[in-house]
């Protein structure tokens, strides 16, 4: 019911906790304050009623008293030491609701119970699934607040440059350097131009700085199995339910409180991705270390040598169990995928592919802030103020979307140039495209929107797309 493993009395937890931590951390044991208080912490203490009770709420065990007076309760618990609880109904102006009675620091509290037929029992973030769950994880933080308040007032204020997580994170950050360095393709002939040794290297690799990341961490409320502390202020993370929050990129634990104080520099784990298809752009582009997602580049592949002449390339859709088949090798193969002609003979399930890739970004490759302000500047009516506009507009954007946006539209662009043979003219390719680069307004209206301006948009890129992209035509 609570805490770890199979077992059902607490005493036996924490005797084995106790156990398992001086097994597990021998020498950090003595600096975990916060893990040895929760040990310490009252264990509940149901007050079982003898009454059978009808109509008993399915949520609520024997510890549940039915209709009794505030004074009952009192007299319920006083002769029982701290952790000793019941639940009882009282009545408001509102209606009946029921009210936990708990003693703790020899008083008797009085809490209103929530209940949620889908999430159960909460408080805040927390959910139970009985009663005793939720004593047993209140009593350790009402315990912890009691004795140790002055520690939990100072996690919020941990030094982020000394944290735990920090010194991984310079790890995971002078790995991505190497690797940058590494997809850069520096040729050892380089660093030894005419034969010679006294050349000075470039600043570069000398001193390789790691690609600047700006990802933010995506945080959620996490049960935690076992002991854990925060990677921020290196205590533990007490309780038996949703101890703190989890980051689903690069799998950072925290107190809810310390998750605050991190900045957006999260470096994705690859281990923690499931697949590609539906990751945040940012976010695959920095586990993957590479500049650009490998989706797009092997769907583009493909199309340049064997679909620029096809007639509606991109209007046409491909058959969708194939497109889904392809979408499972790329999610399980990577970068490995079979895309050829052999396998997969017809080019519009390919296309098909990469569509379904820009569509399932959960940020869309124009993002919401940038979308109104190139929309905007598409209203110029003067040719140079509109492109200039957009290319200012366009510095709004991640830098994983502006490169990814930029490749896309230099591969319209190269489409369209064939449009005498596949009849994708730029207009064409910008209704295809502006639905699945722009993405679903975020209004709930259920009218149909109106994309003309977002087509228009898509149409000014591609026509403008070596001015506005500073790409030199060949």
């Amino acid at each position: 019911m609570v805490g770890v493993g199979v077992f059902n009395d607490l005493s036996i937890k924490q005797n084995y906790l106790s156990k398992r931590c001086n097994y597990l951390y021998p020498e950090s044991f003595f600096y975990v304050p916060l893990y040895r208080m929760q040990l310490c912490a009252p264990v509940p203490i149901p007050i079982i009623c003898e009454d059978v009770l009808q109509n008993t709420p399915n949520y609520l065990g024997r510890d549940y008293h039915g209709s009794i007076s505030h004074t009952l309760a009192n007299n319920l618990l006083k002769p029982h030491p701290d952790g000793a609880y019941l639940v009882r109904s009282s009545r408001c102006a509102n209606g009946e609701f029921h009210t936990l009675s708990l003693k703790f620091n020899d008083k008797i509290h009085h809490y209103k119970l929530f209940y949620d037929p889908k999430y159960g029992l909460y408080v805040r973030e927390k959910r139970y699934d009985c009663v005793r769950s939720l004593v047993a994880d209140g009593l350790i933080t009402m315990y912890l607040e009691l004795k140790v308040p002055h520690m939990l007032e100072r996690l919020p204020t941990a030094n982020y440059l000394e944290s735990p997580y920090m010194t991984l994170n310079k790890r995971k950050l002078r790995a991505l350097s190497k690797n940058h360095l590494k997809n850069n393709n520096y040729k050892s002939s380089f660093l030894t131009t005419s034969g010679t040794d006294d050349i000075p290297l470039p600043q570069q690799i000398l001193n390789p700085q790691p690609p600047k990341i700006e990802k933010s961490h995506i945080f959620k409320i996490t049960t935690f199995k076992g002991l854990n502390w925060c990677e921020l202020c290196g205590n533990f993370l007490w309780g038996f339910t949703a101890q703190g929050v989890k980051c689903d990129d690069c799998g950072m634990i925290a107190h809810t409180r310390c998750s605050e104080k991190f900045p957006n520099d999260c470096v994705p784990d690859l281990k923690y991705l499931r697949g590609v298809f539906g990751i945040e752009l940012t976010t695959l582009l920095t586990a993957h270390g590479s500049e650009l997602p490998f989706v797009l580049t092997k769907c583009v592949a493909e199309v340049e040598e064997r679909g620029l002449q096809v007639e509606g390339i991109y209007r046409l859709s491909g058959f969708y169990e194939e497109i889904d088949a392809i979408k499972m090798a790329l999610d399980k193969d990577g970068e490995k995928a079979d895309l050829s002609l052999s396998k997969y003979p017809n080019i519009n399930v390919i296309t098909g592919a990469l569509k379904l890739y820009l569509r399932l970004l959960p940020i869309p490759l124009i993002t919401f802030q940038v979308h109104p302000r190139l929309i905007d500047a598409i209203q110029h009516k003067n040719v140079d103020l509109q492109i200039s506009s957009i290319i200012f507009s366009l510095k709004g954007l991640p830098k994983a979307h502006y490169d990814t946006l930029m490749f896309m539209i230099k591969h319209l662009a190269k489409v369209a140039s064939f449009s005498s043979v596949n009849k994708m003219t730029p207009h064409n390719l910008a209704t295809v495209f502006a639905p699945t680069l722009i993405g679903p307004p975020e209004s709930t209206d259920s009218c149909i929107p109106d994309i003309t301006c977002d087509i228009l948009m898509i149409e000014t890129l591609i026509v403008n797309c070596n001015k506005i992209f500073n790409i030199d035509p060949k």
